[in-house]
């Protein structure tokens, strides 16, 4: 089977006050593949991905190195037929987002902002609740198991060592992130797009008159 690292979209929620409100939103992209080949091994500070499609004949692997640690106990995990969403819970109180969600500054291409979920940090009070009433428990998944919902990757059914994502780089980056200040990219916030919109309808406006 093709061997792919698998798109991961994020956003994310912060409170000094609430934990239920200080979470990771991830969404990887795995189409066509059935929840009994998918093996998830989430840790403090890491997750590890893998996932089998029969009927796209490829083979998805993911390793992720957090910024800080999150809560496995309190993170959820929801399948459908094209990804596996999760929302992760942050360990530590804090009303400031993370600057990235990775440790290491540099980006990678699989690591998107979801747009869908992102909202800024100082609008985030005023943000609609998310509905996450299909979410489940971590130890709905194959592979976890144990404390907590804790597990281990159990049975990967390969060898993935061999794996170079030093071509891809060793994280991703975000609005307002350290790279993003230079490198106008998928991280920027739509906002911005929208604004130059209007700009842009508004200069043609002008011109017209």
């Amino acid at each position: 089977m093709a061997q792919v690292t698998p798109e991961v979209l994020w956003a994310q929620r912060s409170s000094n006050a609430e934990p239920e409100k200080n979470f990771l939103y991830l969404t990887i992209s795995v189409p066509d593949v059935p929840k009994e080949n998918l093996k998830l091994d989430l840790q403090p500070t890491t997750l590890t991905f893998t996932g089998h499609s029969e009927t796209l004949k490829r083979t998805y692997h993911l390793d992720l190195t957090f910024y800080a640690e999150i809560d496995p106990a309190e993170s959820q995990v929801h399948h459908t037929a094209r990804n596996v969403e999760l929302k992760l819970r942050k360990k530590e109180l804090n009303d400031e987002y993370w600057p990235r969600l990775l440790k290491e500054s540099k980006k990678v291409q699989f690591l998107k902002t979801d747009f869908d979920k992102w909202v800024d940090e100082d609008e985030q009070n005023e943000a609609p609740e998310e509905d996450l009433s299909q979410f489940g428990g971590m130890g709905g998944m194959p592979g976890m198991g144990g404390m907590g919902g804790m597990g281990g990757m159990g049975g990967a059914g390969g060898d993935f060592s061999g794996i170079d994502f030093s071509k891809l780089g060793a994280a991703g980056g975000m609005p307002g992130g350290e790279e993003e200040e230079e490198d106008e990219s998928d991280d920027d916030m739509p906002a911005l797009e929208g604004e130059e919109e209007v700009k842009d309808e508004k200069d043609a406006t002008k011109a017209a008159a």
